[in-house]
């Protein structure tokens, strides 16, 4: 009787486990000492694992000493990842093969300006995660309850959840050229008068009467925006002034719709933070987007 590994011919030398979760953790880390303290051994053992995988497999997995991987790497790297999302899955659970599903909660505004554009990188990157984006309101507590990951805007003092940090921003008075044409232009940011600022709880204007030196107080009246994208759009319209992160406001800025009234800027109070549940980043397709998220920030 044939044997079905005699039926298939011989197999190939498949290399150990720990070869393969060293390679997986270094690309995904890309450095010798975070590898070794997430797996727990010494770094001589991160080096020779993935010496040992090379020699195995026959071809060069890391190109540079900052561990970007080749291009035979890259295309390692899918089939590694793909094996061991197999390994931990077990009879009787749901789940497509080869794909890790992570959700994620985000701002609208962060999703559509930040976000959406560099999506297609983290695609190519891990095309074994399938990504579900929903949307969470900052200030209002409106995020889905399940989400895995979740970009909150604030001051960043979260008692709930472990966080970091993903992008901090400047802010300035911006007003579409219409509105500027009509009630400027403004050589002084006390010309200025209060009651055409547009308001938002997410941007506090006294973090830029400061900068400018004014001793006003918070505007109480005028209209009021919980989204940093409804603004743009209600001050491209010519409600008034938005006060508005660069990053944030660079589309409408660079389509000519909203202008710069000063050339003056204030750092921010707020803060973009990537928080999670405890235990989530024992998950890599959480710990895998975490990692690029902060380097696609850079």
């Amino acid at each position: 009787m044939i044997s079905p590994a005699e039926a298939s011919g011989p197999l190939r030398r498949i290399p150990p486990i720990q070869c393969l979760l060293t390679f997986e953790a270094l690309a995904r880390l890309r450095s010798v000492t975070l590898t070794a303290d997430e797996l727990c051994v010494t770094p001589s053992a991160v080096s020779h694992r993935v010496k040992q995988l090379e020699q195995i497999i026959g071809t060069r997995l890391f190109g540079r000493a900052d561990f970007s991987l080749t291009t035979d790497g890259i295309a390692y790297l899918a089939n590694v990842r793909e094996g061991l999302g197999a390994l931990q899955r077990f009879p009787g659970l749901a789940g497509a093969p080869g794909k890790r599903r992570l959700k994620l909660a985000v701002t609208p505004t962060f999703a559509r300006v930040i976000l959406i554009p560099r999506l297609r990188h983290f695609r190519e990157a891990y095309p074994e995660i399938d990504l579900a984006l929903q949307i969470s309101i900052p200030l209002m507590d409106v995020v889905a309850e399940d989400a895995d990951l979740v970009v909150r805007f604030g001051t960043g003092h979260y008692a709930d959840v472990e966080y970091s940090e993903i992008v901090r921003d400047i802010v300035t008075p911006l007003a579409s050229p219409a509105w500027l044409r009509e009630h400027g232009p403004f050589e002084r940011p006390e010309e200025l008068d209060p009651s055409t600022l547009l308001r938002s709880p997410l941007e506090p204007w006294r973090s830029w009467f400061a900068a400018a030196g004014l001793p006003w107080q918070e505007p109480r009246d005028g209209s009021q925006f919980n989204d940093v994208g409804l603004m743009c759009d209600a001050a491209a319209a010519g409600m008034g002034v938005a006060l508005v992160r660069l990053k944030l406001g660079a589309p409408w800025v660079e389509n000519g719709t909203l202008v710069r009234l000063f050339d003056l800027d204030a750092p921010s109070p707020h803060a973009h933070y990537l928080c999670w549940r405890t235990g989530a980043m024992d998950r890599w397709e959480c710990a895998a987007f975490a990692d690029w998220l902060h380097k696609s920030m850079v």
